[in-house]
């Protein structure tokens, strides 16, 4: 008898914390959010309706439909998404109120890193520590290293080289599809950021795969695939985070009911080894007396060989966001440039009269000073990362104990604001025919206006440290290989599947490769 009644009292208390209380809350509206209309019927009640958004492919595209009909969105109880680009300055402006949100907090480490650390001033501590790491100048210094890996895919790519297509042909030979375009940048983007990070060589592309040595805390070393665990650990993390107070308690029982999900954070853990293992390797070497010109030197101490004091746990913290971010991203935009000038011969064939007007025929691997400033060949990335921005969901801040106004309109303090770069980006005011890609869109007078709108970086004092190695990367490898090559795609109409994370990460993308007829080839240029 005891037992019945305990259980009819677990399940009345359950029935009023997950119904009748989120309803309550709902009516009596402390914060006046009921009037913003809702992304689905339970995000004005529970964080629970945007989780169910999260595991859906493609929510970037759900939270477009609804901003259609509204400039604010309600997509949990305490969470807004905006659509008017007047609120970038609000949001993420250099002056703004708004702080990191608690979600940053609920995916941290022990440690922060310099894109999850919520405090100003520690930030601030942060990016002066790394600024100089990411510098622009120390970033050329380091040209080298992303030519060398240019030079190693290219080298894979000749190997893989079929004969041309034929003429009228438009659907290539399955056996002819010799490159999975979408693997290999991200290969990369691994080996060029381990390289610049820690002076490692990873070897992905020699090897044309990313099986790499992991470490457990007790030193036990074994081989996992580098891809599968980052991109497992971003389907896991993002698929349950949005309900912070519950996000530990989802993870448990996401293990006991998914065995999608007990896959992917047995992955996760696969990636924290993988980071302790580079982390502690170019540690040894920093023990040792080694001078490396890298990040991981630039994290120990500065350009005088002064300490920083960070703490190891911070050094490791932003080992994995570098390992991270500073590789997944730059490969999605390198992976969607491709398709989207595969997808507009116009414009890929005046981009390669403008790189070739610069590269001669025995170039394999172009000069950063050759190509950095060509108009077209920026265009073509900016639009690009325009149309499918590498990371589509809102970063959401939060407004000031005593609230802000955003677009004129008093928001209560604590609550979680944000702006999705997809969203912004199909602006029709700012951005006409949205949806088409129109690298000539940043080359008119009002180019200056579009970037304003241009949330691929982010905005403000918040924004990505990193975009100008995307941008060297990007740029060296793109020119590299509309020069050198043509491609096609396994048919005229073929799309990519996507899947949206954190980043919006696109499937393989499976591409026939053969040489372009550039008059005299010398080989590979020497590195």
């Amino acid at each position: 008898m005891f037992g019945y009644i305990l259980a009819s009292i677990t399940i009345l208390l359950l029935f009023i914390y997950f119904i009748i209380s989120p309803v309550i809350a709902f009516y009596r509206d402390p914060k006046g959010l009921r009037k913003y209309p809702s992304l689905n019927f339970l995000c004005a009640f529970s964080d629970l309706g945007f989780i169910w958004e999260a595991n859906k492919p493609l929510r970037c595209r759900a939270l477009l439909e609804a901003h259609k009909t509204s400039p604010v969105v309600r997509i949990g109880p305490n969470s807004l998404s905006y659509s008017d680009l007047s609120a970038i300055k609000d949001i993420y402006g250099h002056n703004t109120k708004c702080v990191k949100d608690v979600f940053y907090d609920t995916l941290a480490g022990t440690h922060h890193h310099l894109a999850d650390v919520v405090d100003k001033s520690d930030h601030q501590r942060k990016r002066r520590i790394l600024s100089s790491a990411y510098a622009l100048k120390n970033l050329e210094s380091w040209e080298y290293k992303v030519s060398d890996k240019a030079n190693r895919l290219i080298k894979a790519f000749d190997a893989r080289c079929t004969l041309p297509l034929k003429e009228g042909a438009k659907i290539p030979a399955s056996e002819d599809l010799t490159v999975d375009y979408r693997s290999w940048t991200n290969f990369f983007t691994l080996d060029a950021i381990a390289d610049i990070g820690l002076s490692e060589r990873l070897g992905f592309l020699d090897a044309g795969d990313d099986l790499v040595t992991a470490e457990k805390m007790d030193g036990t070393l074994y081989k996992v695939n580098y891809r599968a665990c980052l991109h497992a650990t971003a389907r896991a993390q993002a698929g349950l985070v949005w309900c912070y107070d519950w996000f530990p308690f989802l993870i448990k029982m996401s293990k006991l009911v998914s065995a999608q999900y007990r896959q992917r954070w047995k992955l996760n853990e696969g990636w924290n080894d993988i980071v302790y293992h580079r982390a502690t390797q170019r540690l040894k070497r920093y023990r040792a007396g080694e001078k490396l010109d890298d990040f991981f030197q630039a994290l120990m101490e500065d350009k005088g060989g002064n300490p920083n004091g960070m703490e190891w746990g911070e050094i490791v913290a932003e080992v994995s966001i570098m390992m991270n971010a500073g590789s997944d991203t730059t490969a999605i935009a390198m992976n969607n440039v491709m398709y989207n000038l595969l997808k507009n011969p116009s414009a890929l064939s005046k981009l390669r009269a403008e790189v070739d007007s610069v590269l001669g025929p025995s170039e394999a691997v172009a000069a950063y000073d050759k190509v950095r400033h060509l108009p077209y060949l920026r265009a073509c990335l900016d639009e690009s990362l325009r149309l499918y921005p590498p990371t589509t969901f809102g970063l959401p801040r939060r407004t000031p104990p005593e609230g802000i106004p955003i677009l004129g309109d008093y928001i209560a303090g604590n609550t979680s604001v944000s702006i999705s770069a997809y969203v912004a980006h199909r602006n029709e005011k700012v951005f006409p025919d949205p949806e088409a890609y129109r690298p000539e869109r940043w080359l008119g007078q009002d180019s200056k206006d579009l970037q304003g709108a241009f949330l691929s970086f982010s905005a403000g004092a918040r924004g990505c440290i990193g975009r100008n190695i995307s941008y060297l990367e990007q740029t060296v490898l793109l020119a590299s290989v509309v020069h050198r090559y043509d491609f096609a795609l396994p048919t005229p109409d073929w799309e990519p599947t996507r899947w949206e994370t954190f980043n919006l990460s696109p499937g393989p993308m499976p591409l026939k490769v053969w040489r372009r007829s550039l008059g005299v080839q010398k080989g590979l240029s020497a590195y």
